[in-house]
């Protein structure tokens, strides 16, 4: 431990001061006392845990800036309200802020006023706050949903996985990695990305002691009688209803308000400010109902939901735990139930179905991103069009060449620039010394002049005035921390560099295409997981805890210590392909749509899921569509092949 680090003493001290606690929750301690010698760490906490104060808290007593990454906005609202609420000098930047918000979190953050600044993931896409980071002292690098690093966790997002690279790059000095769904391999991916030693892993255990979880196993159509049959029953409280798709949480809402209750849908098609409204009032009831996609509770600290229901089945264990986890942190009991229907897997495996690129498409992929030149840049979305591949599979494709040492990041940038200057160009310049106004004079020279914006191509400007692309975007960005210039970045492009001199095309597609296959695969796997832990002849809350490699007696509280045997689910009711399936499938099949030339691209528009292809084509109007939308995904591609 170095000399002058802060004690755990001090640590306790603030601990009473600033947040007004006696005492730390489990794991909090053993989190704080390593971060504060200078170790990186795991945490691995139940959701509702208080894995955020292991990064407040040292936050504020390590000299340098805390950058918390996170995906939830609604999260970073809440704790900063809660620590502005404290005096503690925190701030956020996310899509939400407007111009004027933006630009005083970075005054604050050049007059070195913050301790604790969050942004989201995107942010690290922004190639001018990159540069202003790199002129800073990083103290600590916390990063919320950290399983999201790893390829087998239940929300894999490929740019998680350059975090560990842009730590380093940052001169990072210790790393903090919070989640509440690892299992045992995650919690592994997460620690080589970040060099985490196994004694620095804190995990306090999944177990909740005041969750009832609750099976009902069920057919589809009973369950709009087996809900409003529960709500009556028991005692009113605040509820989350999940349910899989947007136009269900529609639906149960209405038909819960038709029984009398406060009911409210909640999705991602939503305008902002309307699920802003409802999570406020949702926030501030004793029994609202909120019917809601995954969208919702993400964040949400609201301590006294006393029910969570599975209207469909979680699309995995990982997410079954985190959202029931959102129950009872004021640590009263608590009922997590679930619906129990097999008609849900064919929905949640189509996301998984939807997401697979064809062996041609990875192909076709590959051999565009290897091309002849050893550096070069590509456009994710310009991608994605063209080989029908989903933007998200696009960057997991790219991550994949990275790791195999193909490919190596050189990072991402903007082609060209818009600005308008909310000063003259002599005001500006005047706050220079002679050298740097002449070269802000030649930038600005170069830009041109539209109706209402100045446009900047950062390449040509640089090799026409003889500078360094990454000192005028330096410069643009600063002009625009100080309120100089409005800049909006155009043209989103992701750089590269061949690693690999020879590489075996046929070979890695083959590699590629087996990996997407197998992750799948995996994706099916985990609803299958679902399943067996709604069959589950045991303690509900022993097999969940299995699941994450945790193992302890009976909880004594679940549906099935209480005394109800496990039943066994209803077989799953759907309608099966028939002659006239066979002639609209032999109909598409004659009119040669280039977007439906694989039997899988045309699985995915019967099954009704979009792809960038079948968006373009605008096929997505056709009568075929989603013709199969209930049909199992596997059934329908084998009866497209036989055709």
């Amino acid at each position: 431990m170095q000399s002058d680090a802060p004690t755990l003493e001090a640590a306790t001290e603030r601990l009473q001061q600033t947040f007004g606690l006696t005492a730390f929750l489990p794991g909090q301690e053993a989190a704080v006392s390593r971060l504060l010698a200078g170790k990186s760490v795991l945490t691995i906490f139940p959701t509702g845990g208080g894995k955020s104060l292991c990064f407040q808290l040292p936050g504020l007593m390590l000299d340098g800036l805390t950058l918390v990454i996170s995906p939830l906005i609604a999260l970073m609202k809440d704790q900063l309200d809660f620590l502005q609420g404290r005096d503690v000098p925190a701030a956020r930047l996310d899509s939400s802020l407007n111009r004027e918000q933006t630009l005083a979190v970075y005054d604050r953050l050049n007059a070195g006023d913050l301790k604790i600044l969050y942004i989201s993931p995107e942010r690290l896409n922004n190639e001018r706050f990159l540069q202003s980071l790199g002129r800073r002292k990083i103290s600590l690098l916390a990063i919320d949903e950290a399983h999201c690093i790893s390829e087998w966790g239940h929300n894999f997002r490929p740019d998680y996985l350059k975090i560990a690279k842009l730590a380093r790059q940052l001169r990072v000095e210790r790393v903090l990695g919070l989640t509440a769904t690892a299992t045992p391999q995650v919690a592994r991916d997460i620690s080589v990305a970040f060099d985490i030693a196994e004694e620095d892993i804190v995990h306090t255990g999944f177990y909740r002691p005041n969750l009832r979880l609750a099976v009902t196993p069920c057919r589809a159509v009973e369950r709009d009688d087996l809900l409003p049959a529960r709500l009556a029953k028991r005692e009113p409280g605040p509820t989350i209803v999940y349910v899989t798709l947007q136009r269900t949480a529609e639906r149960v809402a209405k038909m819960l308000a038709k029984h009398g209750h406060n009911a409210r849908a909640y999705h991602a098609g939503m305008e902002s400010d309307q699920r802003t409204a409802i999570q406020d009032a949702f926030m501030a009831s004793d029994r609202m109902i909120v019917v809601a996609t995954i969208a919702f509770g993400m964040g949400i600290d609201k301590r006294d939901i006393r029910y969570v229901y599975h209207y469909n089945l979680p699309k995995s264990l990982e997410s079954y735990s985190q959202e029931i986890g959102r129950a009872g942190r004021d640590g009263k009991d608590s009922i997590c139930e679930m619906l129990a229907c097999p008609d849900d897997v064919v929905v949640l495996e189509n996301f998984s179905y939807g997401d697979t690129p064809t062996p041609e498409a990875v192909a076709s992929l590959v051999g565009d991103i290897l091309g002849d030149d050893e550096e070069f840049d590509i456009s994710i979305y310009e991608l994605s069009r063209k080989h029908d591949v989903r933007p998200l599979v696009v960057r997991t494709l790219l991550t994949y060449l990275e790791l195999e040492d193909i490919l190596e990041s050189t990072g991402p940038f903007y082609t060209g620039f818009k600005f308008q200057p909310q000063r003259s160009s002599q005001e500006i310049l005047q706050k220079f010394n002679a050298q740097r106004a002449d070269f802000l004079r030649r930038v600005f020279r170069h830009a041109r002049k539209g109706t209402i914006w100045l446009s900047l191509d950062a390449d040509e400007a640089a090799r026409a005035i003889g500078e360094p692309r990454e000192r005028i975007v330096a410069a643009l960005g600063y002009l625009e921390e100080t309120g100089d210039l409005i800049v909006k970045a155009e043209g989103l492009r992701e750089g590269y560099r061949r690693r690999a001199a020879e590489v075996d095309r046929n070979a890695l597609s083959q590699l590629l295409a087996k990996r997407f296959q197998q992750r799948e695969e995996h994706d099916i796997e985990r609803v299958r997981d679902v399943l067996q832990f709604a069959e589950a002849k045991g303690c509900l809350t022993c097999h969940l805890l299995a699941y994450f490699g945790e193992t302890r007696g009976d909880c004594g509280h679940c549906v099935r210590c209480q005394g109800k045997a496990a039943q066994l689910l209803p077989p799953p009711d759907y309608r099966k392909l028939d002659g006239a399936d066979t002639a609209i499938v032999r109909e598409l099949i004659g009119e040669r749509h280039a977007a439906l030339s694989h039997p899988r691209q045309m699985t995915r528009l019967l099954c009704g899921i979009a792809s960038p292809a079948t968006s373009q084509a605008k096929l997505r109007r056709h009568a075929a569509f989603g013709r199969c939308d209930g049909v199992p995904f596997h059934e329908v591609l084998a009866f497209v092949e036989n055709l």
